[in-house]
């Protein structure tokens, strides 16, 4: 967590859309009212898989609270099935991805490493970034849910 940037520009979240695992599209704005972690990965990032299980434990321990982990998978194809078969090994995550790369482009500025992962308070605003990987399941990372949560 020593990499986790806090902003202080408190930015909406882009209006790009991404695609659930059926195929239906959905934006950030529809996540309002939860603190939302949006991790950025793709499945031939090796760092980025070292880091899902981590962020499934963390949806785990907020299974009852406000707190939504959107883990969007970046690829097509072939990276895009074998990022289904792997998030589903990893419960419980829903699948969601961006085979066309616009949700990456549509943050400010874009976001150019994977793994990346950008939380959002309840209110939609961005709060922090984390270029790299993370211990999601870590106290420090709860720390930073928690401070989100009890914000009104």
């Amino acid at each position: 967590m020593a990499k986790l940037a806090l902003t202080d520009r408190a930015a909406a979240a882009p209006p790009a859309a991404f695609a659930d695992g059926a195929g239906r599209p959905h934006t950030l704005a529809e996540l309002r009212g939860k603190v939302v972690l949006v991790n950025l990965w793709a499945n031939w990032c090796a760092p980025c898989k070292l880091e899902i299980p981590s962020l499934a434990k963390l949806q785990t321990a907020y299974a009852t609270a406000p707190v939504a982990v959107v883990a969007v998978s970046l690829g097509k194809g072939d990276d895009e099935t074998a990022g289904r078969a792997f998030i589903a090994r990893n419960p419980p995550l829903i699948f969601y991805s961006d085979p066309t790369y616009q949700l990456p482009y549509a943050f400010r500025p874009p976001i150019e490493d994977l793994p990346t992962t950008i939380i959002f308070d309840r209110r939609g605003r961005e709060r922090a970034t984390l270029a790299g990987g993370a211990d999601w399941s870590s106290a420090q990372a709860r720390a930073v849910v928690d401070s989100l949560l009890a914000e009104k």
